[in-house]
């Protein structure tokens, strides 16, 4: 597992050390400087030499997936990225992702604050190596830079239904801390 970090990567690292205690192994790919969500991503390749595709997954969110039925959903598609998306009702603070009927991401709006229901964004992808070939390096950003390049080379969606918490707000972090401590205390007494 490689984890992205810049800003208070020490306390990231203090918090989750080398991941024994979690039977994972943990390498950081440590940003001097900030370098976006597909900065950080092309900074980390090579952390991952030889694997054919990977599981990216976003720090300030929450989304209650099936990893092996996403992963299926990826290699049935054939696309380059896959990426997990939620009905929200609200989509006012959101960019919303317009996809066909065949799963397939046709575009991409930004945050518009109009307050209907739409697709989001869930945080969760799997890219295919090859994706490396189409980030830059320094300073980018998947959703703004990448992505919307990106569609004529496949990229699908998969709709998930489980809780998605974004912590980009106030209520939403408070509501985040909330799952964090039951989880971790349905945690502890499984250990017990």
């Amino acid at each position: 597992m490689v984890m992205c970090t810049g800003h208070l990567a020490a306390q990231v690292e203090e918090q989750f050390g080398d991941g024994h205690q979690w039977g994972v192994r943990i390498d950081y790919s440590k940003e001097s400087r900030p370098l976006g969500t597909a900065g950080a991503v092309k900074f980390a390749e090579r952390f991952l030499s030889g694997v054919p595709e990977f599981l990216l997954m976003n720090g300030d969110s929450f989304l209650e997936l099936d990893f092996c039925q996403f992963l299926r959903f990826h290699r049935e598609h054939g696309g380059m990225v896959s990426m997990a998306v939620r009905r929200v009702p609200d989509a006012a603070r959101y960019g919303t992702v317009e996809v066909d009927r065949n799963h397939r991401v046709i575009g991409f709006s930004e945050k518009n604050g109009v307050q209907v229901p739409a697709l989001v964004n869930g945080g969760v992808y799997i890219f295919n190596r090859a994706v490396f070939e189409h980030i830059p390096e320094g300073p980018a950003s998947l959703e703004k830079d990448v992505f919307p390049r990106l569609l004529q080379h496949g990229v699908y969606a998969l709709e998930q239904h489980g809780m998605f918490i974004d912590i980009g707000t106030p209520e939403d972090y408070a509501r985040a801390q909330t799952l964090r401590q039951s989880l971790d205390r349905a945690a502890r007494s499984e250990l017990q």
